[in-house]
């Protein structure tokens, strides 16, 4: 099944218990609104699908894995209540991945910005190869990493959650991103990546799935309260992209990005 957006698609293919969903944007796989409801809809379609066993989240390409929120989306918000609604879609990705029974392998092949580290964290197991850099950038746009915030704290802890979030306009290299948790595992390759993946993914789709859907109920225990939180987080971010600091920001960045 895929799902065609304007610029860009979400697709999910299964096979022997897998469901691998795919996003895609030409904008750096960036993630407008419309990317970001599907994605939210099709993992939470899958974690109703009783075939399922096992979901691996990737996105199209071999470049950047995904560069966050769309700049021309975010530019393009007039009032809080649409802001608010833009960012609400970040936290509506994260608690369908966080409340799927399946566990969720992330597929990194490459740089991930703000939201995108944010699926790299909520994912259950994260696997990458060297190169995929990180980097929180919403505090160089005038906001702040609030809706994923929770996610990548609860991954890598709160010293390199607050490094990644202060210092917005550093990239973190690959291999300080598996040190701290974010990834599980960093391959030379994406060959490598990619055999990694396929073999965990098949070895979980013949595991029990009653014992996988108890391990991930264990691993996200004390998150239940994540559908009130993020959505409280989504209305500071869409007040602040409001500021004239952040819609100067903004242009600037789009004017880089061109």
């Amino acid at each position: 099944m895929i799902e065609q957006i304007k610029e860009g698609h979400v697709k999910v293919e299964r096979e022997h218990g897998i469901a691998t969903i795919e996003f895609y944007h030409p904008q750096r796989n960036s993630l407008p609104g419309a990317i970001l409801e599907a994605l939210a809809k099709d993992i939470h379609s899958e974690g109703l699908n009783k075939d399922t066993k096992v979901i691996i989240l990737k996105s199209a390409g071999d470049g950047i894995f995904c560069s966050g929120a769309s700049f021309d989306e975010l530019a393009s918000i007039k009032n809080e209540e649409e802001g608010t609604r833009f960012f609400t879609g970040f936290a509506n990705v994260i608690n369908a991945m966080r409340k799927a029974p399946q566990l969720i392998i992330a597929r990194i092949q490459g740089k991930s910005v703000g939201g995108g580290v944010g699926l790299a964290a909520a994912a259950d197991y994260a696997i990458a190869v060297e190169g995929a850099e990180v980097k929180l950038s919403e505090l160089a746009v005038g906001i702040g990493p609030f809706v994923v915030g929770p996610a990548i704290e609860r991954k890598i802890g709160v010293s390199a959650f607050s490094q990644l979030a202060i210092d917005a306009n550093l990239w973190r290299p690959a291999d300080w991103a598996r040190r701290k948790g974010l990834f599980a595992e960093l391959h030379t390759d994406v060959a490598g990546m990619d055999d990694s993946i396929q073999r965990l993914a098949n070895n979980l789709s013949l595991s029990n799935p009653e014992a996988m859907q108890e391990l991930k109920k264990t691993l996200w225990k004390g998150t239940e309260h994540w559908d009130t939180l993020l959505k409280e987080r989504a209305g500071i971010s869409g007040r602040l992209i409001l500021s004239e600091y952040s819609k100067k920001a903004i242009e600037k960045f789009k004017v880089k990005l061109a």
